[in-house]
C-alpha cells in the first residue's frame, strides 16, 4: 500500500519519466528512466502522444543513457511511438543504448525497425 500511495503522489506532482520529455524544432527528446517497465511505460506513453498531438514533432529521440531496465511493456511503448511517427512520416530513434537494454532491443527485433545508437565508454552491465 504505501508503494502505491507514494506513486501516486509523485504523479500528482508531476514527477515521473514523463517529466523530463522537451519539445523543440519539431523533435522529442524523451529521458528513458532505469527502470522502464508497465509503470513507467504507461506515463511515457501518455505524455508522448499528447505532444505529438499538440506539437508538430517529426521526430522522437528516446534517450537510454540512465536505463539498466526494460521489459515488453518498454518494447511496446518503442514500437507504439514508432507506428504513430511512421503515420505521420516522421522517424524514431534510440541513443546512448547499453548492456542489457541493448541485447533485449536486438533480440526483440526492435533494432531492425528503429536505429539504435550504443553508448560509447561507460561501463559494460
Amino acid at each position: 500500500m504505501r508503494g502505491s500511495m507514494k506513486r501516486k503522489k509523485n504523479r500528482a506532482a508531476g514527477a515521473g519519466p514523463a517529466a523530463g520529455m522537451k519539445a523543440e524544432n519539431g523533435t522529442l527528446r524523451i529521458p528513458v528512466p532505469a527502470e522502464l517497465d508497465h509503470h513507467s511505460a504507461e506515463q511515457i506513453c501518455a505524455r508522448a502522444d499528447e505532444l505529438v498531438r499538440t506539437r508538430d514533432i517529426r521526430e522522437i529521440i528516446f534517450d537510454f543513457s540512465a536505463t539498466v531496465f526494460c521489459d515488453s511493456s518498454g518494447i511496446g511503448m518503442l514500437m507504439g511511438r514508432y507506428k504513430i511517427m511512421q503515420a505521420l512520416g516522421g522517424t524514431v530513434k534510440a541513443v546512448q543504448v547499453r548492456g542489457r537494454v541493448e541485447r533485449i532491443l536486438l533480440m526483440s527485433g526492435v533494432m531492425k525497425v528503429i536505429p539504435v545508437e550504443r553508448m560509447q565508454g561507460g561501463e559494460e552491465q
